[in-house]
């Protein structure tokens, strides 16, 4: 795709890109749309220096003045808001609601941003959960462990089948961790309450990206995590893509039980050996770890302008049709990335290993030298220092390969 610029055309939208990424910026300026990016402070010199369109909010702080971005917005002529990032999810539905003058909009954006909310409300339309609670100290997670290795008949002697523990309200990773015994409850910090608590389910852990318009999906994709937290890469092998007319009925579920018009969903599953599927969890945004870029490395077409289609309502289902491609048969290659982590406690330098960088699929990286040596513990699931592309024909190949990367020191 070239980042040449494309006339705006005025029967289209006018679109608010809430957060900053460089990413979503050129492609809504190299896109047909009028756009305005919503961020905070810090991004106005660069806005300013290069003609970006730009409006200043500290998306931190829910206050008495919240109002107030979404009738500036209204002011302005902006048609929909469209979030980019996790903490920008609610000031979308809240924004939106003002705009399109729907509501609902904000309640159904509260669900999509409250994990045990959103798992309550996907029990009632019918969708599969684990077990679930919430904890408001140690001793409701120690009861919870116990609770839930009595319902799985486990005796004396068992190992106990682990928990997960995940921040209500914040993206992917962040603040999840694994509780396997009564000892390890001890070391979450008070911050850290109140969390959700999951029972363990056993199965392949997948994600998907659904583009929505007009309540119906225009395209989606299926996302291959080798190892969660580490690596990803799109499409999926024939081996998980075999669940695809599986996968679509349970996207058209959510759809359905979120009463999802339009937009983006992100939702995670888990699908059993006995092709049974679970839910994980729904955000209403773009996936972390590049994914975006993936898929256009992949097939060709920038994920955030049909971000921009899928919010604009006016985009008409001809545009859909033609921006698009078709699902897998499409895909030029597969694409996937690593994120990498530092295997040492002490680095001094960063040195990309020879078996990566001469291997015919890497691409390239955005990895940095490190600014200190220690390197910081990971509590939970920390923040990868950067990510490695690969690009090539075969899935099993890209799966192989970027399971090798977990062995590898990139930082020594």
């Amino acid at each position: 795709m070239s980042n040449s610029k494309q006339a705006i055309n005025p029967e289209k939208g006018y679109v608010a890109l809430l957060g900053w990424s460089l990413n979503a910026v050129e492609a809504a300026d190299t896109f047909d749309r009028r756009y305005v990016v919503v961020a905070p402070e810090w991004a106005e010199d660069y806005c300013k220096e290069h003609d970006i369109p730009y409006v200043a909010w500290n998306f931190e702080r829910l206050n008495d003045r919240s109002m107030e971005i979404a009738e500036t917005l209204k002011d302005m002529g902006v048609d929909v808001s469209i979030p980019l990032f996790e903490e920008t999810v609610e000031w979308a539905g809240a924004i939106n609601s003002v705009l399109m003058d729907k509501p609902r909009l904000f309640g159904q954006a509260m669900l999509l941003r409250d994990k045990a909310l959103m798992k309550r409300r996907a029990q009632l339309g019918g969708i599969r959960v684990g077990i679930f609670e919430e904890a408001h100290d140690r001793d409701d997670v120690i009861r919870f462990l116990k609770r839930v290795n009595q319902t799985l008949l486990k005796l004396e002697g068992d190992p106990d089948d682990p928990i997960h523990l995940k921040a209500f309200d914040k993206a992917g990773c962040l603040g999840h961790r694994v509780i396997r015994t009564p000892d390890e409850v001890d070391t979450i910090p008070d911050e850290e309450f109140p969390v959700l608590m999951e029972s363990h389910l056993d199965g392949w852990e997948f994600a998907v990206e659904a583009w929505i318009h007009n309540g119906k999906i225009a395209f989606l994709n299926i996302s291959e995590y080798v190892t969660l937290g580490y690596s990803v890469f799109v499409p999926a092998t024939p081996d998980l893509e075999k669940y695809r007319e599986q996968i679509r009925e349970q996207i058209e579920l959510l759809i359905k039980t979120f009463d999802i018009e339009f937009g983006f969903v992100h939702p995670e599953y888990f699908v059993t050996s006995d092709g049974t599927m679970y839910f994980g969890e729904v955000a209403y945004r773009p996936p972390g770890f590049k994914v975006f870029e993936l898929l256009e490395r992949s097939y060709g077409f920038n994920a955030y302008q049909g971000l921009i289609l899928a919010f604009d309502p006016k985009t008409t289902d001809e545009e859909i049709k033609a921006f698009f491609p078709k699902e897998v048969v499409d895909a030029k290659n597969y694409a996937g990335c690593f994120g990498v982590y530092p295997r040492r406690r002490v680095v001094s330098r960063l040195e990309i290993p020879t078996e990566t960088e001469d291997h015919s699929y890497f691409e390239s990286h955005e990895l940095t030298p490190p600014l200190e040596e220690t390197v910081t513990k990971r509590t939970a699931f920390g923040t990868h220092w950067g990510l490695v592309y690969f690009q090539g024909d075969d899935a099993y190949t890209m799966r192989d390969l970027l399971k090798q990367q977990e062995e590898l020191d990139f930082y020594v």
